[in-house]
């Protein structure tokens, strides 16, 4: 039997509570999942691409599905036939994300027909978690205890120092 392999990609800069809640529940659709970290040019990371693999290995190690944790450039329709994927897991929080993601999932079904775009909702807990407003709290010298493991908190936390908090 053909093992059934699946794709979640994303910035994960950093990883939050609410991506776990995706690759946990994602794993349990497939056989292996594949976590694609990639640099979205539009943003600006705070973690560079090795940090934010590390970050997310470390995170996903006690999950009983086959894991694979690896980076990419590419089309997410190339880096998934590279993957042998027949699955992209995508996670929606809010409407303004069902738009985006319906839009993305057309463009990339005219891509690769082969590979199917799958959609899981959000824990209603976890639905406005988003690393940009991660950072952006943490920046400010906000509490982030609530969005991210303790582990990803001492990290954004020690890069905070190191950049230098924003603010008065």
């Amino acid at each position: 039997m053909k093992q059934r392999v699946g794709v979640y990609p994303g910035t994960f800069d950093p990883i939050t509570l609410g991506h776990m809640d995706i690759i946990r529940r994602g794993a349990k659709l497939v056989d292996k999942l594949v976590i694609g970290v990639t640099t979205n040019i539009s943003k600006s990371p705070m973690f560079t691409d090795e940090e934010r693999l590390e970050m997310v290995r470390r995170e996903c190690a006690d999950i009983d599905t086959e894991i694979v944790v690896t980076g990419f450039n590419s089309l997410l329709m190339d880096f998934a036939e590279s993957q042998g994927a027949s699955v992209i897991i995508r996670g929606l929080r809010a409407v303004a994300d069902f738009e985006y993601e319906y839009q993305m999932a057309g463009m990339n079904q005219q891509i690769n027909g082969r590979v199917e775009t799958v959609f899981l909702m959000a824990d209603v807990s976890l639905q406005p978690i988003a690393s940009r407003l991660v950072k952006e709290i943490a920046l400010y010298g906000g509490p982030i205890h609530k969005f991210v493991s303790p582990a990803v908190r001492d990290d954004v936390e020690a890069r905070v120092a190191r950049l230098g908090r924003k603010g008065g």
